[in-house]
């Protein structure tokens, strides 16, 4: 099993409320995970655990990385570089690099910790594995070290950030919490990059978590994830080969929204309303769009974890979105 260090608060908790039973239409448990961590909190921050092991063990100067422009990945891996001493370079995909944007949530998280901001184009962004490898060669040029991690933390190794964190579940299962220490009907998460979805279909499986794991898609589709988070998966059996590689979620395209980063006019309205309601922060680029795909979802599991990957930076970062909900 490959070495991982401690960057996050954990156990994260369990968090359950009557509102949002009745908004999500079914009885709902909330893996805190938005509270992993400070800065870096989120579910990034899980895979960093065994990626920047990696780098310290390979002694890295320097983490490569990309993302969006407001990357919650990016944002916690230029905080935990600053956390261990390295440097970080960041590949954030905008419009228009020529003229950036402003630095707000999670992008002035970054500038905050000093990690050095590279915008590229969306078509530019395709070719983010080269441009990476690019970006790694001309550092090693000026003597540098550097460690590249894959978009979202999201290979075999990242994934077992969410292994780990099914058998967290499991021991608190097991402790009586969230009615257990019977299994969940089903774990909903958003998905991204899928290297949570990855972890948590293998861990739910080799934890009696869950028998499934439902992967809301906030890009692309569903063919798509089905062959990233399979080659995903393959790669996590090859580092623990005790995992089942036969488990795989069920993965949801309809959910959307819009546009990546986007949601509808009827998520944001959950996302105002599940906040009201709940006091529950959720965002419009990943959980939002997964807990508005839960209270649609059917058939309805009965009991149902609900992984909150984080993105308050994000969130903060789009006023506009929901300045229509606010008063004068």
């Amino acid at each position: 099993m490959p070495n991982k260090i401690s960057l996050a608060a954990l156990p994260t908790p369990l968090f359950r409320h009557d509102r949002l039973d009745a908004l999500c239409g079914t009885r709902v448990w909330v893996k805190r995970d938005d509270i992993s961590a400070s800065g870096a909190a989120g579910n990034k921050v899980r895979k960093l655990e065994y990626l920047a092991a990696d780098a310290l063990e390979r002694r890295a100067t320097t983490l490569i990385t990309c993302g969006g422009q407001q990357s919650n990945h990016a944002r916690a891996t230029a905080i935990v570089a600053a956390e261990l001493g390295l440097k970080t370079v960041l590949l954030l995909r905008t419009a228009d690099p020529a003229s950036p944007p402003p630095p707000v949530g999670n992008l002035m998280l970054d500038y905050l910790v000093g990690a050095e901001v590279r915008f590229i184009t969306p078509a530019e962004y395709r070719e983010r594995d080269r441009l990476m490898a690019a970006v790694a060669g001309e550092l090693e040029a000026r003597g540098e070290r550097p460690y590249v991690i894959p978009e979202g933390g999201s290979n075999g190794l990242g994934s077992l950030g969410y292994v780990d964190a099914m058998a967290e579940v499991r021991a608190q299962l097991d402790a009586g919490l969230a009615d257990g220490p019977a299994p969940f009907d089903a774990v909903v998460h958003a998905c991204g990059s899928g290297g949570t979805s990855a972890g948590t279909a293998l861990g739910a499986r080799r934890y009696g978590v869950a028998p499934v794991t439902h992967a809301v898609a906030v890009c692309d589709d569903r063919a798509y994830f089905e062959a990233v988070v399979g080659r995903i998966i393959e790669e996590t059996v090859a580092l623990s080969p005790e995992l089942d590689r036969s488990a795989r979620p069920v993965i949801h395209d309809a959910w959307k929204g819009p546009a990546y980063g986007l949601p509808s006019a009827e998520q944001a309205a959950f996302i105002v309303e599940v906040a009201r309601k709940t006091g529950l922060l959720v965002d419009p680029v990943y959980t939002g769009k997964a807990l508005f795909a839960l209270s649609r979802l059917e058939p309805k599991p009965k009991r149902v974890l609900f992984l909150h990957t984080g993105g308050l930076p994000g969130l903060l970062a789009q006023s506009e979105t929901f300045a229509g909900f606010f008063g004068s």
